[in-house]
């Protein structure tokens, strides 16, 4: 074991966690363009090894450069900031290196896993209910769509999908882009993933869907998989899970809810009702590496009934690896994976630390948060809201004084942020207007740190619309 390396890093990554906690002003990203970063980096492997010295400036140089998402003007993504008792969990995990597929590989973390897919399982309303950990949403999609259709053709695990039998799946047409990716992996197509017209508010209107249904049927195809998302990308919209499980199970559809970025709400009795009739689901895909603040990865696949995952998967029981010596099942028989990063355990660290109140406290703290946001965008005179706020996604623009073209000044505006590091934030669009898109994902914000993103928006925009009039006096003189 090399002391001075390990030493140093550890000292650097106390450091980095003091900065980005306690220095207002440290830039989100050091920006640089790629050619730069390239010659910066240097990541090209040669034949000989690095010095000790090459190799803490290699550590350096990635924390210096690698974007900050702790840091608490990062508002770009569907997740942020820093969960120091999960981050000691992810430490422990990676330092044991133990692979979750059996008891006997990793006696703990197969207890914990269990216990936090009961826990989930009990938000969800699963009285029955059973889960694996998995590498995402887009994959909790894929194997719950891959679930419903064995579910729906059992014989597909043998003989594999004919496409004579025309399956059909029926999304949000707002929801994630996985679930066509899902369908062509599946052998069902992208073309036979319909996307339901959902109203202004995002939401996908259930009439549409049962008329989607309707239209399908008539064809002679067979619609088999309807996805709810909770929430949007975008707009942070849900779908009305009861309304529409009302319509799966009037045709004995699988209903599955994509709860990636939104299922958290589910912590707070507050707002759970964003979700009312998640237990009528068939399935639930949660991520705790978005609100919950996990470090990446940290995505389960909840099931209604325990043992469908091992059934419609892979209903294996192979000797070399599984041997059944001890009174627990082995949590590898319901995964597709065999290999397997251990990502319950920082999650069980996390929820030990805060507490069943206090995540619901951080949960609510993020919705309040975002409340606060579209509070100050409403009142000031130069932003206006694009969309009513539903609940962690705030999408507004600024519209300033002189006459532009609103998309490429709000563009403009946006990329000065990210890259001058004062504050990074993610934009989209409503039809074809640009919006700038504020996620609040980071469970120790306060109104202090929304307030401080706006400033330095307002400040940007102000300093742009100065030098447009600038540039008028001089054109004019």
């Amino acid at each position: 074991m090399n002391e001075k390396i390990l030493n140093s890093t550890f000292e650097k990554i106390k450091s980095y966690i003091r900065q980005n906690e306690h220095e207002e002003n440290t830039p989100v990203v050091n920006y640089k363009e790629p050619a730069q970063l390239r010659n910066i980096l240097s990541p090209q492997i040669t034949d000989d090894p690095v010095t000790e010295n090459e190799f803490l400036q290699l550590v350096n140089n990635y924390l210096t450069y690698a974007v900050k998402t702790n840091n608490k003007q990062f508002f770009n993504q569907l997740y942020s900031g820093f969960n120091l008792p999960a981050f000691i969990g992810d430490m422990l995990t990676t330092l044991t290196n133990t692979s979750l597929y059996t008891y006997e590989a990793a006696p703990a973390a197969s207890l914990i896993e269990a216990e936090m897919i009961k826990l989930m399982s009990s938000y969800a309303g699963y009285t029955h209910g059973d889960g694996t950990f998995l590498t995402g949403g887009s994959n909790g999609n894929l194997i719950a769509m891959l679930s419903a259709r064995n579910n729906f053709l059992p014989q597909s695990r043998f003989q594999g999908y004919n496409q004579q039998e025309h399956l059909v799946a029926y999304v949000n047409e707002q929801s994630h882009y996985s679930f066509d990716t899902a369908a062509n992996l599946l052998g069902i197509g992208s073309d036979n993933v319909i996307k339901v017209k959902a109203g202004k508010d995002g939401r996908m209107l259930p009439q549409e869907l049962e008329r989607e249904i309707e239209k399908t049927l008539s064809m002679g195809r067979k619609p088999f998989f309807v996805a709810a998302t909770c929430s949007t990308t975008l707009l942070a919209a849900y779908d009305p899970i009861d309304e529409i499980a009302d319509i799966t199970q009037k045709y004995g559809l699988w209903l599955h809810a994509d709860g990636a970025f939104g299922g958290s709400i589910l912590l707070s009795d507050k707002y759970r009702d964003k979700m009312k009739g998640i237990e009528r689901t068939d399935s639930f895909s949660w991520d705790a590496h978005k609100l919950m603040n996990i470090p990446l990865v940290c995505s389960v696949l909840l099931v209604k009934n325990k043992g469908v995952l091992q059934h419609n998967l892979t209903d294996i029981n192979t000797d070399y690896i599984y041997h059944d010596l001890e009174d627990i099942e082995d949590p590898g028989k319901k995964s597709i994976q065999c290999g397997r990063h251990v990502d319950a355990v920082k999650l069980w660290f996390a929820w030990k630390y805060y507490g069943k109140q206090g995540y619901a406290k951080r949960i609510e703290n993020l919705l309040d948060m975002s409340a606060y946001a579209e509070e100050i965008v409403k009142e000031h005179p130069r932003l206006e809201l694009m969309a009513p706020r539903q609940s962690f996604n705030v999408c507004f623009r600024y519209v300033p004084e002189f006459e532009t073209d609103l998309n490429e000044f709000n563009l403009a505006l946006r990329e000065n942020l990210r890259k001058s590091g004062q504050s990074m934030v993610n934009f989209g669009f409503i039809g074809k207007e640009l919006t700038i898109r504020l996620v609040t994902s980071n469970g120790e914000l306060t109104k202090t740190d929304i307030e401080q993103f706006f400033d330095n928006l307002l400040s940007t925009a102000h300093l742009f619309e100065n030098q447009f009039a600038a540039e008028v006096y001089e054109y004019q003189k």
